[in-house]
């Protein structure tokens, strides 16, 4: 789905912006904190209805709006075509909720119709791939899990209900474990979250099973051309494993995904829904004793990870910052793939100043990827870091203190375009 223009209306340090896109290539350049990054940050809350930097939503408002007598932010996005051409439109209002503490509320239109957020996502899909995007390897196995869920809930809305309906589950069986530990009662009380625990878990189980079996292979030959030989694997380590449904295991789970590695095996299993959520309510039931002790659900996707292994070196412990980079670059282009060959359609590539961060043969290999998309934007602070043959191609734009303007990269040809 093509982004066609872009309005935003006090976001970051934007105050206002009108923007119409080019059909395939935009490249951004600008010193730091100049407002490229949060041009980024902008589609990539359209598409999937979350910011990839912000802690608190307080902080996409303008902070001149914030002193204002109606603090808000807007971001509107037209995309598609013909009878495909939608426009999506997020509101963000800081409001009083009566407790002295400022909220944000979320107003979502499609079309101008109200919606839900979550009517939000997929509809414009994106890859976003920064300079930080390290932690990917390196980081809590929360940013994994997170990562998982926003590419899978922009390819199915079916995956995004589940996730919402099973950390709804999650939030309310905990509340029940912690009232049975500190008040008594009776633990047949937890039959009915662990049913709905099974349902919705053994589907989120199954995508990301089935995700990271292509991930896997897709991956590891982008991992290969870009280390010199080097094989990736991605390995599921899921927060319950179907392989064992009852008997607490031997050996952990990457440890066995690693056996099987090593005799040539593959280190996925394709198990049914149903037999997934047999297999999960039997867990949870005998786990009964030892979750309540700890007032905390023990088992499920919600403790779900990935390991990044090379040569049964596990990258997350073991590997330099070269190579946990070199990792997520091979990750992100298998993300483009996967998401291209789930929906039939190109996602469009954002790149946030990730040139600087490379060498010659990963910087090649990301440039190879630029011609396999449709539309991408691509941010810079070094007209040099792209071919000129490259930038010839591309519409070119400076940035600066929230404001775009035409520019040509040194060498090139006078813009055309008006001003954003």
């Amino acid at each position: 789905m093509h982004l066609n223009r872009l309005s935003l209306t006090n976001f970051r340090n934007y105050t206002r912006l009108e923007l119409s896109l080019p059909d395939r290539l935009l490249v951004l350049q600008g010193p730091n904190a100049q407002g490229k990054t949060n041009l980024l940050e902008a589609i990539h809350l359209l598409a999937t209805g979350r910011s990839p930097r912000a802690v608190a939503e307080r902080e996409l408002i303008n902070w001149l709006a914030l002193e204002s007598s109606l603090p808000y932010a807007r971001l509107e996005a037209d995309i598609g075509a013909g009878r495909d051409a939608q426009r999506l439109e997020l509101v963000l209002e800081l409001a009083a909720n009566g407790g002295g503490n400022p909220i944000v509320r979320k107003q979502v239109r499609i079309n101008g119709a109200p919606k839900r957020g979550l009517d939000l996502i997929g509809r414009l899909r994106v890859v976003l791939f920064l300079p930080e995007d390290v932690s990917l390897v390196s980081g809590a196995p929360s940013e994994r899990r997170r990562y998982l869920d926003i590419m899978l809930c922009q390819i199915s809305p079916v995956y995004c209900r589940a996730l919402a309906a099973y950390n709804r589950a999650v939030m309310q069986r905990n509340s029940l474990l912690r009232r049975l530990r500190d008040e008594g009662g009776d633990p047949a009380q937890l039959d009915f979250w662990d049913e709905q625990l099974g349902e919705s878990g053994s589907l989120i189980y199954n995508w990301r099973n089935n995700a990271l079996r292509s991930l896997d292979d897709m991956a590891g030959l982008r991992h290969s051309e870009l280390s010199g030989g080097e094989r990736l694997h991605l390995m599921y380590l899921p927060g319950f494993d179907p392989d064992r449904p009852v008997t607490e295991p031997a050996m952990s789970t990457q440890a066995v995904k690693q056996a099987r590695l090593a005799d040539g095996q593959t280190p996925y299993q394709a198990i049914s829904q149903a037999e997934v959520k047999q297999r999960m309510i039997e867990r949870l039931h005998r786990l009964r004793r030892r979750e309540i002790a700890a007032g905390s659900s023990l088992a499920g996707p919600h403790r779900d990870d990935v390991a990044f292994v090379v040569d049964e070196h596990d990258l997350r412990l073991y590997g330099s910052r070269g190579q946990q980079r070199t990792a997520a670059l091979a990750l992100k282009l298998a993300e483009l793939r996967f998401m291209r060959d789930e929906t039939g359609d190109s996602p469009l590539l954002l790149l946030d100043d990730v040139m600087s961060e490379l060498d010659a043969t990963r910087r090649h290999s990301l440039l190879d990827a630029l011609e396999e998309v449709t539309q991408a934007l691509v941010t810079t602070t070094d007209w040099g870091d792209f071919a000129p043959e490259m930038l010839r191609q591309a519409r070119t734009m400076c940035v600066n203190g929230g404001r775009l303007n035409p520019a040509a990269p040194p060498g090139g040809e006078a813009p055309t375009d008006q001003p954003g």
